[in-house]
């Protein structure tokens, strides 16, 4: 036993350790998110039996009928279980509403909705790249108005963002079209709605990052080195600083692609968003579900992205890991 336990601790094993907590983690999220979403749906007002039946009389014998066979009759213990053992094999069961498989349902939806959040988040990465590198550092009048300009993008709602471009640049100018999902031209003016506050936020960290970078001893080297200004921002400076903003920008991606349905309504967009606030007001209990499962997946994967780009930002963790 002793020996086996100086294989697995030594430093050959520390990356398969570190990979199989990565796995453990991930499994607890995706199975905390499940079991979150079971209990609350269960909690809100209302019931899936009244939502299978819907507005119509049937016979206490069909009712019965019914509940039975999407075993609605089981305790809820029961249900939990069978969802869970069911989801582990990778059958998301059937829609309750549409009356078709959720792996198709949500796949129809799922990629408007990962267009829309990358373009978004392009963007805002992007914009907040720029805006943190042209004032960093540049005096109290640039940084005081940043900040100004950044608290009012925070602060506007994103649907009223929505509404004034769809309003100026689609109905009044017409340069972009006012609804759908087909062509560029249809993404621009959601992306940009999205991307207005995450860029505001992200330039605030980047910009306050990029100052405490500014400050330290090895920027005094490389300007002593004859570099410019902006070459050190970029090759020395934004480094440092990125760090944080990747946590951050990794956080909005895994958290924007269950959170566009108010865009996608305004826009008419097809939109994982759409479907699922539509299954949550009719109790289609196997959508909700795998909805809830598809976006913690996709959360779990940009956190590993993460983290192989901290060790390409930062060559320190290699050593640490």
């Amino acid at each position: 036993m002793k020996t086996v336990w100086r294989h697995w601790t030594s430093p050959r094993f520390r990356v398969p350790r570190a990979v199989l907590v990565r796995l453990g983690t991930s499994l607890l999220v995706l199975w905390g998110a499940v079991t979150v979403a079971f209990a609350a749906l269960h909690l809100t007002p209302g019931s899936v039996e009244q939502a299978l039946v819907g507005p119509n009389t049937i016979t206490p014998q069909a009712r019965a009928e019914l509940v039975a066979e999407y075993g609605l009759d089981e305790p809820l213990p029961v249900q939990y279980g069978r969802l869970v053992g069911r989801m582990a094999r990778g059958d998301l069961g059937e829609s309750y509403q549409l009356h078709q498989p959720v792996a198709e349902a949500l796949g129809s939806q799922l990629g408007p909705s990962l267009q829309l959040a990358g373009a978004a988040m392009a963007l805002a990465v992007a914009a907040s790249l720029t805006l943190a590198l042209l004032t960093a550092g540049r005096g109290r009048l640039v940084r005081g108005l940043s900040s100004g300009i950044e608290l009012v993008g925070v602060s506007i709602p994103t649907f009223w963002t929505a509404i004034v471009l769809l309003t100026v640049l689609s109905f009044q100018r017409g340069w972009f079209p006012a609804a759908g999902a087909d062509g560029v031209a249809a993404l621009v003016l959601p992306a940009v709605a999205v991307a207005v506050p995450l860029t505001a936020l992200l330039t605030q960290l980047l910009r306050d990052s990029l100052e405490l970078a500014l400050d330290e001893p090895f920027v005094l080297t490389a300007r002593a080195r004859g570099l410019s200004d902006l070459a050190v921002r970029l090759r020395h400076a934004l480094r440092h600083a990125l760090l944080p903003a990747l946590t951050l920008a990794g956080w909005m991606f895994g958290a924007l692609v269950g959170a566009l349905v108010v865009v996608e309504e305004i826009f008419a967009r097809p939109g994982l968003g759409r479907l699922v606030l539509t299954a949550v007001e009719g109790k289609d209990l196997p959508v909700v579900m795998g909805a809830v499962l598809v976006t913690a997946v996709l959360y779990v994967a940009v956190n590993i992205v993460l983290d192989l780009l901290y060790l390409v930002v930062d060559p320190r963790l290699r050593g640490a890991r």
